[in-house]
Order: structure tokens, then sequence, then C-alpha cells
């Protein structure tokens, strides 16, 4: 006879990682049938554009949705990049493997980070359509590898077949994903907007889309200069808890404790060892793996009495405020634009990050309501991470509560209705999403702040910009009337004087030069 517990846990079992998101489809953004639609070709044109940066070379993507029959929700998403290519044992991995990748264990910015995106598409499109991944790839080495790509659910792994070579000199991945389930809308947020958007904050690619109708848009790169490599950074002093610091221990090489801190940990110095060694009162002569829980506790709590330098940002990128603003000249067409990059700062004691923020006003700018082809309408917040753009879950993210907290009225504008676009880039090689969905930034009071911060340093530029506009309106009032009027007093005085009318075209000349907006105060 079975006892209760035993009863209980006769279906207990192990589930792989690739079985949980299957299930939960929705913790990575496949929630909505635009919205999954947007996220499949997200993670195909991330993937791409840090595969070319890795690589040096200027983005060239194409993406391409196509109708596979009169079902309007059955679609294929076809995205090419012109990156360095994926060796073929690497296939499966990448494209069928959840948390398998090059970024997770480097510290350093990257817009992908935990390897579930690109493999969480093909997980998509495979429990939608049945269907499996079309991958065509390249390195360059005279050889295109062609493969269908599926994952086997239960061991989280992917499954090549179909698999065949042809001779080439192309270079690069092409991936094609069959889904049933989605929708394609031109919104603010289907495909078109999030391309455009990341078109904004990646002013050095160039991004070709053809939607289902066979439309054309060709996003051109505003920039010839590929953006320099983060490096990757080791953990700050401040920023590690105890179980980073025996997670450390065990993999590094070095016979000491002491040794150990100055290894691999950023801003460590020799004093800084004796410092940690008075206050902790742990024998740092000791081998890394010997070191307990209690002594890394009180090793990480020393740490925070001691002064250090604060972290690295060589691991850091941000996109520059040139190319933020070059980057909204090329798609909005404003008659207004300004861009700053704050200095770095740190939040949870040691985690480095930057904020950017950008602002244009009028042309293009502005929430468009109803299609591309209705008139500008109101402020258009738009949120980026590491260059990623943040199209969903908008609400409760800490670059939306910092815009809603400024008062837009000090700087003269009115965000209901103004011609008006911002931009907020955060950077970090560990940006503090609120979900694995990586669409909204959690409201850390350090990273808040800074975000406010540059809003308000963009938000003052705009109100320079306004006041001069308004005084040379004001002036070109003041020169129509003089201009209507003094020739009629001209006249009239001349009569009254019984003399002959004088010239005053030189003085209408100076008055339509200021009314034109000369002078310092001009637009």
């Amino acid at each position: 006879m079975r006892t209760l517990a035993e009863e209980l846990f006769k279906d207990f079992r192990e589930h792989s990682v690739s079985e949980f998101f299957r299930k939960n489809a929705a913790m990575l953004g496949y929630t909505g049938k635009i919205r999954s639609l947007t996220t499949v070709v997200h993670e195909g044109v991330t993937n791409a554009i840090d595969a070319a940066e890795e690589a040096n070379i200027l983005p060239d993507i194409t993406v391409a949705i196509k109708r596979v029959d009169e079902d309007p929700e059955h679609l294929k998403v076809v995205i090419e990049d012109n990156a360095s290519g994926i060796p073929e044992e690497f296939i499966p991995h990448v494209f069928g493997k959840m948390l398998a990748g090059t970024k997770l264990h480097r510290s350093m910015q990257s817009r992908g980070q935990q390897g579930i995106g690109i493999s969480g598409a093909v997980m998509f499109a495979q429990i939608t359509s049945g269907r499996p991944t079309h991958v065509v790839t390249s390195t360059g080495n005279g050889e295109i590898v062609c493969a269908d790509v599926m994952i086997d659910v239960d061991k989280n792994e992917g499954r090549m077949m179909n698999g065949k070579k042809l001779k080439g000199n192309w270079r690069g991945t092409k991936v094609e994903l069959e889904l049933k389930e989605v929708k394609y809308e031109r919104s603010r947020y289907g495909p078109y907007n999030y391309l455009r958007m990341t078109a904004i904050a990646n002013p050095h690619a160039r991004i070709t889309f053809i939607e289902p109708d066979g439309k054309l848009t060709v996003f051109e790169r505003a920039t010839d200069e590929v953006p320099e490599r983060p490096k990757p950074m080791s953990p700050h002093p401040w920023g590690v808890t105890a179980d980073d610091l025996l997670a450390l221990a065990k993999r590094t090489k070095s016979r000491s404790v002491a040794s150990f801190l100055i290894s691999e940990l950023s801003r460590m110095t020799k004093r800084k060892v004796e410092e940690t060694r008075r206050l902790s009162g742990v024998n740092l002569n000791k081998k890394p793996s010997e070191l307990s829980w209690e002594e890394a506790e009180r090793i990480v709590s020393a740490f925070k009495q001691i002064k250090f330098m604060a972290p690295p940002t060589s691991g850091l990128r941000p996109i520059g405020a040139a190319n933020i603003e070059n980057g909204m000249r090329q798609i909005l067409n404003p008659e207004f634009v300004y861009a700053v990059t704050r200095q770095p700062r740190v939040y949870r004691g040691g985690i480095p990050f930057i904020v950017e923020a950008g602002i244009a006003y009028g042309g293009g700018a502005g929430r468009k309501e109803g299609g591309e082809e209705v008139e500008a309408e109101g402020l258009d917040l738009i949120r980026f991470a590491n260059r990623a753009p943040l199209v969903f879950d908008q609400g409760g993210c800490a670059i939306t509560l910092a815009a809603k907290s400024i008062d837009w009225r000090r700087y003269g504008v009115d965000i209901a209705t103004a011609p008006l676009t911002l931009f907020v880039n955060v950077v970090s090689a560990y940006v503090p999403y609120t979900s694995a969905g990586k669409q909204s930034i959690a409201d850390e009071p350090e990273v808040f702040k800074e975000i406010r911060e540059a809003i308000m340093d963009v938000a003052r530029e705009l109100r320079r910009y306004l006041y001069r506009k308004i005084r040379a309106r004001e002036r070109q009032q003041r020169a129509g009337i003089f201009e209507k009027y003094l020739p009629i007093i001209a006249r009239k005085a001349a009569n009254l004087a019984g003399t002959q009318e004088p010239d005053i075209t030189p003085l209408l000349k100076k008055v339509a030069g200021l009314g034109d907006g000369g002078g310092k105060d001009g637009p």
C-alpha cells in the first residue's frame, strides 16, 4: 500500500528547459498574434546585427515576411545577414539548444545574452506550424550548408535534417521560419515599426524589409563606422555576492585567495587585498577551493567597507550622441534633433551602465495613429536596451516611468499634441530586465534617476530651440507690420512736410533682414 507522499510524488519527473519554455512561451514574448510575429523578427535581427559586429562587418540585413497560403495567419519569416556565418557543427546548438551561446559567460554588453532568443523562435515556429526551421549558412570557405533544424524538447537538443552542401562564395546566414497563429499589421507593435526603431539605434546597419504585400522599404545606413567591440569586464567587488565569489573560486587558476581576488575582480590591488584581510579576518593564503560560505560572506562584507575606484566600462559601447542624431535624422527627418550620452554610473553597488537620450521635433517625429500617412500627433517614446528596441511592456518600464515623471510644460511642449520623438537607450552588460522577454527595464533607483536626468538634458535643448523659434516668429510678425505701414507713414509725412517722398528701401531691407531671423537668437 502506497503512502500519501508516495502517491503524490508518483508523477514527479525532471523537465528540460526547452519543455519549460514550450509550455510557457509567453515568458519569451510569444503572446498575441502581432507580438509573436514581431518577437520572431526581433530575435533573428538581434542575432544578425550582433554577429556582424562581432566580425567587424557593417550589417546588411534583409527581412521578408511572406504569406504561405490563403490563411492570413500562416506566414513565413526570412531573415538573411552578411555576417560571419556559423560552422556546421554549431548549427544545432545555435538554433536548437536553449541556454547555449557565446555571451552569457562574458561580462560585456550585447543585445542577446541568455542563449534563448533564436532557439525560442525556432521553438515557436515548431509548435505552431509543426515545420522545422530552414537554415542556410556559410563561413566564406566556399561551402554553403543547408539544413532543417527542429528541437528535441525532452533533451533540449537541436536535430539537423535534410542536410546538404553547395559550392559558392557567399558568406552569412539565412533563416526561414514558418509560423501559424500570427498576424501582420503595420502598427506600432508590428515588424515595420520594430525595424524602423532598430535603424534609428543602429545607424551603421542597412535593413531591407519586404512586407507580405510585396512593399519594399530600405532603411539605409547613416554611418559607415562599425561600433568598436566591447571588451569583457571583471566583476567589481561592490557588485559580487558570496555565491558569485564561490563560483569564481571554483574556476580560477590562482593558487591563493589573495591572488584570486586580484586576478578575477576589477579594481583589486595588493593594498586592497590587505584591507580585505584585515577587515574580514579570513586567511587569504589558503586555496580558493577551500573558501567556505561564511568566509565568502565576510569577504563580501569587507568589500563594502573599502573605497574602490568606480567599475571599468571597457565592456560598454554606447551608440554616441552624434550617431543617435544621425539615425534620427535619417529616419525621422525632423526640424530639430539633439542627443546626449551620459557619463557611466553604477547600480546595485557595482554594475556599470550608461544612459543615452535623444529628442526629435517636427518632420516625421511624433506618435502616428492609424498608419504612416497620418500627421504626427503627440509624444512617441522609443525605448532601447543595448541598441535593441523595446516594443512591448511599456507601462512598467523604468524608461516610461521616468518620461512620465517629467513636467513637460517647463520645456514648452504639450506631449499630447507635440510632434515629438523621445529616444532612450540603456547600455549595460547586465540590463535589469523585468522578465525573460527582455522588453521592459526594472525600476532600479539609480537607473531611473539617470534616465530622468538624461531626458531633462535633451528637453532643455528643445526648450532653447522652441524659445528661439518663438522669438524669430515674433520678429517676423513685427517686421511684417513695419513693411506694411512704413511706406504709408513715409508718404503721409512727406505730404505734410511738402517734401519729396524719401527712399525707404534700405530701411525696409534692414527690417526684412531682422524678420528673417538674423542675429544670434535666430533658429
